[in-house]
């Protein structure tokens, strides 16, 4: 027994698909949103970023950043310099210690992106 299968005429129907209503992210907001999600993709730097934004005024010092973690002074140092160079946080220096504050724009910044063009 043969089955026949039900063809259907795609060049006098309709699109298939719901039209954009929206404009899109082009390819240089995608390449810049890329790189920033990119510093948001691991467990560390989300930690990091949730210390500080859970401290008093947004803002820690690297001494209270390490043990928390628990990965090496380096190690956190590199997490922060990333989160730092993609905006998320911004360092200051007093003394010897290096505090870093949340920049809340910059997570908002990410939202818009997503959201409309």
């Amino acid at each position: 027994m043969v089955t026949m299968l039900e063809v259907t005429d795609v060049t006098t129907s309709t699109a298939c698909c719901a039209p954009l209503v929206k404009q899109p992210l082009g390819q240089e907001d995608a390449e810049r949103l890329a790189v920033r999600l990119k510093a948001l993709a691991d467990p560390a730097r989300l930690r990091l970023l949730s210390i500080v934004a859970s401290s008093e005024d947004q803002e820690a010092c690297v001494c209270d950043l390490i043990d928390p973690i628990g990965l090496s002074q380096p190690t956190v140092s590199h997490h922060l310099k990333v989160l730092t160079t993609a905006g998320f946080l911004a360092r200051s220096q007093r003394g010897t210690w290096a505090y870093y504050r949340l920049m809340p724009e910059s997570l908002s910044a990410v939202t818009r992106m997503l959201e409309t063009n």
